[in-house]
């Protein structure tokens, strides 16, 4: 098995390409051992390495985010080690029957008669925006929107990321304003 990795504009995050289907559909983030022990398998073996401290599933990639002490030569060689070994035992990357992940739909917040303008934010969320940020190891989901502000989730590589703020404020919001000029602004949510 080759894993590829590829850097991240976040220097905290690395992106991980087992070669292979991580997640068939959705996103995972996990930023809490705890969390990722009753979810995943794979998000578990990887807490366990020393520095790791948040996990995110895409289609094809896994993100590991680590703590400012350790640098990444020293922490690669472990976290490639344990995804091999997490793949080459069978293991599923999601555990069945647990808590599972919550959807990116959970928490939505919006006027029904915005109705129109939101289905076009999504949209433009979903062909435009999401693939570009998957490709930097993460992912935006759509939280809410009122009086001209588009609420977005970030995850992955782009949770934390020194260019967080500038892919939102210049990217995204130009982007969404472009298209909706009903939406003066963009904000992050936690």
């Amino acid at each position: 098995m080759f894993i590829q990795t590829e850097a991240t504009p976040n220097p905290a995050t690395l992106k991980f390409l087992p070669g292979r289907v991580v997640l068939e559909e959705g996103t995972a983030d996990f930023r809490q051992a705890e969390t990722a022990a009753e979810a995943s398998p794979l998000a578990e073996r990887l807490f366990a390495v020393p520095g790791v401290t948040g996990v995110f599933y895409g289609y094809d990639f896994i993100t590991v985010t680590k703590e400012d002490g350790p640098d990444w030569q020293h922490l690669k060689p472990a976290i490639l080690g344990t995804i091999m070994e997490h793949f080459m035992s069978g293991q599923p990357v999601m555990a069945t029957g647990g808590p599972g992940v919550p959807s990116s739909e959970d928490g939505e917040f919006y006027d029904e008669a915005d109705e129109a303008i939101v289905s076009t934010i999504k949209e433009l969320l979903e062909t435009r925006v999401r693939p570009a940020v998957a490709q930097d190891g993460g992912d935006i989901t759509f939280r809410g929107y009122e009086k001209g502000t588009v609420f977005l989730h970030m995850k992955g590589a782009c949770a934390g990321c020194p260019s967080s703020t500038a892919t939102l404020k210049h990217g995204i919001q130009n982007l969404l304003h472009h298209f909706v000029p009903e939406v003066r602004e963009v904000e992050q949510v936690v």
